[in-house]
């Protein structure tokens, strides 16, 4: 096989980012060689730009970034079986040791060893080429796109998100933001059953395409001026007029402190909330006692685990359509400017994915489309 260039953007220690030409892998054992067709950029991409870091998770050097994502299968390694060349596959980019009592016990989204695309030193998918082991990989069906599968990822987010919330048909749900994350969050709460739903956000210009793309969902706009407390006042009102009307579930996707306080605020007494966003490593000004005397249980999410196939499921089946929410395509030589119009708040955007149109030719296969 003939390969091309394999350009990759890659985040620095020195908080740059850079189009670089990058190695092509062979697949070992257990492995598929990929041609990435297309990748999600992802609010975490940004934190590892500007900051180096999310939490413990550190960049000490250049690596390529990028994780939702999905592509086709070029070349097989040793013992894969269930892909061939030429099959059309979502990314899980997690890769867990399989060997701890994490793993051991299923909950591999907590494995501490886990190898996670983009994540320093594990390079990521915003690139022409990649290799990951095929236990990772998810087949798609014929009736969802490269895009399609790229959403998997968020989807996965917020699906273990509602699976730790628990929410009940009939019952009603705030969502703090509406970035990608939030907007799939409330979709998905809405096919949950969830009602009434409301989206919470300071950019007005993002409130209205949350009721573009739902129309079914209430706004509200955040006023800075006012505190935590007085906003979530404000937000329960949409719900009724008594304690027991409030939302008992919140699902805060921004991760940014004053949007927690008031997520922990807007729940009911005995309500929850869980923390979807990635916010500060260290947050001090949570309500403590509040959350304490109201028994509102504060939860949170790692990644997720076990969503890929009924992700699959939803979009295939057509319980949710997310792909209105990719606002811009940018091709992979372009993939600089598509996170530098990420990281610009003069020029809004949804959810911008990196593509590559470039036909590489499978012996017996036809090209599939983006």
């Amino acid at each position: 096989m003939a390969f091309l260039p394999n350009p990759s953007l890659q985040v620095t220690a020195d908080h740059q980012i850079k189009l670089v030409e990058a190695p092509i892998h062979s697949p070992g054992k257990g492995e598929v060689l990929l041609h990435i067709k297309a990748t999600g950029v992802c609010g975490s991409d940004l934190h590892f730009w500007k900051t180096g870091r999310i939490g413990e998770l550190i960049f000490k050097g250049d690596c390529i970034i990028g994780h939702e994502a999905a592509g086709v299968v070029l070349k097989c390694g040793e013992g894969v079986t269930h892909l061939q060349p030429g099959d059309r596959v979502a990314v899980e980019p997690g890769v867990p040791c399989e060997n701890c009592f994490l793993c051991d016990d299923g909950r591999y989204n907590l494995c501490e060893d886990v190898q996670f695309s983009g994540v320093y030193p594990y390079a990521g998918t915003i690139q022409r080429y990649k290799v990951h082991p095929a236990k990772w990989l998810h087949k798609l069906p014929s009736n969802l796109s490269y895009l399609d599968g790229a959403l998997l990822e968020p989807l996965s987010v917020v699906m273990r998100g509602i699976e730790v919330a628990h929410l009940s048909l009939g019952r009603g749900v705030v969502v703090c933001g509406a970035g990608p994350i939030g907007l799939i969050a409330a979709a998905a709460a809405r096919a949950s059953g969830a009602h009434p739903v409301v989206i919470t956000d300071i950019d007005a210009s993002r409130l209205k395409f949350a009721t573009e793309f739902l129309p079914s969902v209430t706004t509200y706009q955040i006023k800075p001026a006012l505190s935590a407390e007085e906003t979530a006042k404000e937000i329960r009102t949409l719900f009724g007029p008594n304690e027991y009307d409030a939302p008992d579930r919140v699902l805060e996707c921004t991760g940014v402190e004053s949007s927690v306080c008031t997520a922990a605020y807007t729940a009911r007494r005995g309500g929850v909330v869980v923390v979807i966003g990635v916010g500060k490593a260290i947050m001090n000004n949570l309500p403590f006692m509040h959350l304490s005397l109201a028994e509102i249980d504060l939860k949170f999410i790692n990644r997720y685990r076990d969503t890929w196939p009924p992700a699959i499921a939803c979009l295939s089946g057509g319980l949710l359509d997310l792909k209105p929410l990719v606002s811009h395509t940018f091709s992979l030589e372009r993939a600089k400017e598509a996170l530098e119009l990420c990281a610009d708040r003069e020029k809004p955007s949804i959810k911008v994915t990196i593509v590559d149109e470039t036909e590489i030719a499978v012996p017996g296969v036809q090209s599939s489309r983006l």
